[in-house]
């Protein structure tokens, strides 16, 4: 993923010191390369141990590895021949323009999840979710309707998964488990008070658990033995939930084909789900 759409993808969880710095990242992105960490220090108007420490947060080992990747994505920006369509749908666009803008959009948002989780951390989800006793699945607003998605998909692999957007049911619940249930929380933020409240009470019970947030560091990927994200860092309200769900779908979708893809028995289960729907379906 490009180092600047992970920089505005956790915009929202830096500091002040952080948000200076990426501020003048994103506006100078060119003179990065040229610059030592002590001098992008002083131009950002911060320490040179803020600039170290705010690399490390993205993931990179030092500085050196930060301008390497700086100079990979202003690379691509400029090998890419595709149009730079702006993601906002304005009351005023024509049919077209919001088509156009919608697919850009979406196309952004899964080439950028794509690339934020890795193949280990799939893995580590997926075996977690066979050897699981009971699977709760938690979101609210949009996360709950992915959440009811992904409890249906587990569901038709014989997995004991269901889906609940209550927060009394939820605790209820989990008061309940131990350390062979699962709890996989979704939330776009990773800061939804009730999906926060559940997933400490979780962890408290030895809980195995899955986050699926934003990008970043917060409360409920803190707590997480597995941390998949999502990126949407479209801020309109006309596309923020959309594009969210469907960063969270695409990741759903790919845990389920691993999963489907490493037992006969879910196979089996899939098929014979299917010829279900398909026997009602021929009948009516």
């Amino acid at each position: 993923m490009s180092t600047f759409v992970k920089i505005k993808a956790m915009r929202d969880s830096l500091s002040t010191s952080e948000l200076a710095l990426a501020d003048y990242i994103l506006n100078h992105p060119g003179t990065i390369r040229e610059l030592s960490s002590q001098r992008l220090a002083e131009m950002a108007g911060i320490s040179q141990s803020s600039v170290v420490k705010f690399t490390q947060k993205l993931g990179y080992k030092g500085y050196p590895d930060f301008k390497f990747a700086i100079n990979d994505s202003l690379r691509h920006e400029q090998e890419s021949d595709q149009p730079k369509l702006h993601g906002r749908i304005s009351l005023e666009d024509p049919f077209d323009t919001v088509t156009e803008k919608l697919l850009s959009s979406k196309v952004s948002v899964l080439t950028n999840t794509r690339s934020v989780n890795n193949q280990q951390a799939y893995e580590q989800a997926e075996a977690m979710l066979q050897k699981a006793r009971r699977i709760l699945i938690c979101g609210v607003g949009g996360s709950a309707l992915v959440a009811r998605d992904f409890s249906f998909k587990l569901q038709k692999l014989g997995m004991a998964a269901y889906a609940e957007n209550d927060n009394h049911i939820q605790l209820a619940n989990v008061a309940n488990f131990g350390s062979k249930d699962l709890l996989f929380v979704i939330s776009e933020s990773g800061e939804t008070r009730e999906e926060v409240q559940v997933t400490e009470l979780a962890h408290q019970h030895g809980v195995m658990i899955i986050s699926l947030t934003g990008y970043g560091q917060n409360s409920i990927s803190r707590l997480a033995s597995v941390k998949l994200y999502t990126v949407s860092d479209e801020n309109s309200a006309r596309l923020s939930s959309i594009l969210a769900r469907t960063a969270q779908e695409f990741v759903i979708d790919t845990l389920f084909i691993l999963l489907t893809q490493a037992s006969s028995k879910g196979r089996k289960l899939l098929e014979a789900s299917n010829q279900a729907v398909r026997q009602y379906r021929s009948r009516n």
